[in-house]
């Protein structure tokens, strides 16, 4: 029997619902997993593949530039102007479909990426434990969780050991709610059902093992599912809708400003109308949003290919802006692979008994897996003691330390392993090397003095401390007055071309700074093994005495954080953001904080489900050349889709205004609207493909930024610019070769696409254009482009379009307007960006 999602689960025991929900202690078998699956049926987000498709295309007519088209088309068939109908009609459905095939592609690549970091789950089946998809988690699973794991739905607990789970997502308690299984009252509020699990949230620490009772749109989550799908906006999508409205309302605004005086001038209604509609396609950006989405795809793709992959698809603008990186030093400064180098007592000597007490305390950990026991299992103790565990208690970030209670043939133990201080701080005698113990008071300062010195040697330590208890005395409590045993010595090396690395960042003008718990000792001895000359350090407790308006300034000059508390981590972050674009990469619990704070979050594959969940850039190796490539690619995205919008804001919306002045003083329109449009139409496939294009070297090696102050005064000066050619061809072919109506607007139908061309290659580049090499199928289509604008005018096709061919001296002036238009842009571009590059 089914819970109907409105029961309150929380006030039965856990034998109420194995019972109910037909499972036995060992868990569903997979079949009937499989079968209850597919009797609720996985409701995906998505529709079918052909739905989607058919909802995508029609999504390319919905802007309101699509819908003025639309409407010309309506308004000429009503009219009985067939051959405007199917021009336009033509255009509007071919830049529909170029857009719809170029997102769909984008859309794809999109998904596959998604589908590379879906979350899993582990579950009982049959007694055994198994790793499933999460949305494959059925009610009636057990479920078995620890720290790092997200919780995939709804669940009462069977078990539960020190577990503690952050619930802020659901209750906005930033700080961990501790869980414990029992039965409640029916009228228990949310924050105090302390029985139960929700989905979405995650384990802090400890570890437990749970019944699933709710699942998908039925778990508390799934009711207000709708938050979890709101997009925080980067800055860069920010200021691309900004802009697009900006360009928006100046179109808007001049068009109906035309219209009115094109009226008033007495020209026909029908025909200034379509005018002004047609220039307000021809000027504004529609392709933008196309632009951006196909270059952050494309993008996508190719980080890809170098290791990286991306979960939110804006935040690849906003890691090609990154000029510092923080991170933790395990795994990316130095290999992450921790080698063991020492398991000394007091006295610093190697120690046997160290060693089995180390061994024991790994070998039964279950709370959270980590590299340091990892390799304390591999040890292979002298005295082959046997032992069986009788309890944990989990490591957390407050105490900072894992105890194990263990039974010998002759006693028990709980062995506690952590942090130096913090087990410094539970003993109150040391074991000598005899096997004496004696009072802290005689030793402390000589076990200080050891811990600096190791970490001076660049080694990490962890100290080891014990006590004899009786069976039924095992909980946190009895963390005191412990005997302490010695110290685990370990090493992490530094990576192998780490140095190299570094240097390539700081090509690239990226700073970087570690942000690690390690002490400040072995902080600096890493500092200084990857070339940091005379390292700042500053360490947790400087920070906690440190105002936040000094930390702002003094965290500018530190190269290292060391003795660092987790959520100091998001303060140091916070505050760096003050001055910097931050990406912060991290892979364990304690990251999530200040992946969540920085611009742009990295983990890894293999880090806490949480960590991953929260990062924009997941990278398949934890490397930090890797994320160079990325932010290359980052940058190239970023540079592609500046490209789209300098091209926009010069050339193409100069010609458009220049066409619209032109039309209030010859006593004809300058362009007819569908040759508008078919100069639109004729550009928009080269304008495309500048989301693949080559980008320069040199504007990869610096961090992009986006400046509206500097596209203003692009759009200005280039503006400017196109408009005075413009001009130069109204009075050669108007004053000096006297044309008529339709060789006037083939002559400016020619000038309007070819320099729109060519600024294309122009302003792609800061060098001049012929020193850097485009993109394959942008040359190709641009000259496509250049062959048909040529081409048309002595095609059957020219008189349905109201164009004609052009004599030879009226086509050579027009060549010659063009390529002095080309000279003068390529000067003009060199100059600007000299200028106000920065």
């Amino acid at each position: 029997m089914k819970p109907t999602s409105s029961e309150p689960f929380w006030q039965y025991t856990p034998a109420y619902w194995l019972e109910k929900l037909n499972t036995p202690p060992g868990g569903l078998d997979p079949q009937t997993a499989a079968k209850i699956l597919k009797q609720k049926g996985i409701k995906k987000k998505h529709s079918s593949v052909g739905k989607r498709d058919l909802i995508l295309f029609l999504s390319q007519f919905k802007s309101p530039l699509m819908l003025i088209l639309i409407g010309a088309v309506v308004l000429s068939a009503f009219l009985g102007d067939t051959s405007d109908v199917f021009i336009i009609l033509f255009i509007v459905v071919s830049t529909g479909l170029l857009s719809f095939f170029q997102e769909r592609t984008a859309g794809r690549i999109v998904e596959k990426l998604q589908s590379m970091i879906s979350l899993k789950s582990t579950v009982l089946r049959n007694g055994n434990s198994l790793e499933v998809a999460s949305d494959t988690v059925v009610a009636g699973d057990i479920i078995l969780l620890s720290a790092g794991n997200i919780i995939p739905a709804d669940c009462l607990l069977i078990e539960a050991n020190e577990l503690h789970v952050n619930e802020s997502s659901l209750t906005g308690e930033s700080y961990p709610v501790r869980k414990e299984v029992g039965v409640l009252e029916k009228q228990t509020e949310l924050a105090k059902r302390r029985n139960c699990l929700w989905e979405g949230t995650n384990v802090v620490s400890g570890n437990a093992k749970a019944i699933v009772i709710q699942t998908g749109e039925n778990t508390v989550f799934g009711s207000i599912a709708q938050s979890a799908s709101a997009t925080v906006e980067t800055s860069f999508e920010k200021g691309i809708k900004d802009f697009g409205f900006f360009l928006m309302r100046i179109t808007l605004v001049l068009s109906f400003f035309i219209l009115v005086i094109n009226l008033i001038n007495h020209k026909k209604v029908i025909e200034s109308a379509l005018f002004a509609l047609a220039l307000a396609v021809g000027m504004a950006p529609e392709l933008l949003p196309a632009i951006t989405t196909i270059a952050m795809s494309f993008g996508a793709k190719r980080m890809l290919a170098k290791k990286v992959i991306v979960k939110k698809l804006s935040s690849i603008q906003n890691l090609g802006e990154v000029n510092l990186l923080c991170t933790d030093k395990t795994g990316t400064i130095t290999e992450g692979v921790i080698q063991v180098t020492g398991l000394v007592n007091s006295e610093g000597t190697e120690d046997p008994y160290v060693k089995q007490l180390a061994y024991w305390n790994a070998f039964f950990e279950t709370g959270y897996s980590n590299p340091i026991d990892e390799a304390l299992k591999q040890l292979q103790p002298e005295h082959k003691t046997t032992a069986e565990k009788l309890s944990e208690v989990p490591y957390d970030f407050i105490r900072k330390r894992l105890s194990i209670a263990v039974k010998t043939d002759t006693e028990c133990l709980l062995i506690s392993k952590g942090a130096f201080k913090e087990v410094l701080s539970i003993c109150n005698s040391v074991r000598l090397a005899d096997g004496t113990t004696v009072a802290m008071e005689k030793q402390q300062k000589g076990l200080e003095d050891q811990f600096q010195g190791f970490g001076e040697k660049g080694l990490r330590v962890i100290a080891i401390g014990y006590k004899k208890i009786t069976p039924d005395a095992i909980a946190k409590k009895e963390e005191c007055d412990m005997v302490f045993a010695g110290f685990i010595l370990l090493q992490d090396p530094i990576k192998q071309g780490i140095v190299e690395t570094i240097e390539e960042l700081k090509k690239l003008q990226i700073k970087l700074k570690i942000i690690t718990g390690d002490n400040r000792n072995v902080a600096k001895s890493i500092a200084v093994a990857i070339g940091i000359e005379n390292p700042v350090v500053m360490t947790g407790e400087e920070l906690l005495k440190t105002s936040p308006e000094a930390i702002k300034q003094l965290v500018k000059k530190v190269h290292i954080f060391a003795e660092v508390e987790p959520q100091q981590k998001e303060r140091i972050i916070l505050a760096l953001r003050k001055s910097y674009t931050v990406a912060y990469m991290g892979d364990g619990i304690n990251d999530v904080s200040a992946i969540n704070a920085a611009d742009v979050g990295i983990s890894v594959e293999n880090a806490a489900d949480v960590t991953r969940e929260a990062a924009d850039f997941v990278l398949m190796e934890k490397n930090l050349m890797v994320l160079v490539d990325g932010i290359m690619e980052g940058r190239k995205t970023f540079a592609n889709t500046i490209k789209y919008i300098f091209i926009n804001t010069g050339s193409t919306f100069g010609n458009m205004f220049s066409v619209a002045m032109a039309s209030l003083l010859l006593p004809f329109l300058p362009m007819l609207p569908k040759q508008i449009l078919l100069t639109n139409f004729i550009t928009d496939f080269p304008f495309l493909m500048v989301a693949s294009d080559n980008v320069d070297e040199e504007q990869l090696n610096k961090p992009g930024k986006w400046n509206l102050k500097f596209i203003r005064n692009y759009m200005i000066i280039f503006g400017i610019h196109s408009s005075v050619f413009d001009m130069i061809t109204f009075i050669t072919l108007y004053f000096v070769l006297k044309v008529k109506e339709s060789a006037f607007q083939t002559g400016w139908f020619i000038e309007s696409i070819l320099t729109e061309l060519f600024i294309l290659f122009i302003i792609r580049t800061h060098k001049n254009f012929f020193k850097s090499k485009p993109g394959k199928y942008l040359f190709i289509l641009s000259v496509a482009g250049f062959v048909m604008t040529l081409g048309l005018p002595y095609t059957p096709l020219a008189a349905e379009v109201g164009l004609t061919p052009l004599p030879l001296i009226n086509l050579s002036a027009i060549l010659l307007i063009v390529a002095a238009y080309i000279l003068t842009a390529d000067w003009l571009k060199v100059w600007f960006f000299n200028k106000y590059r920065e």
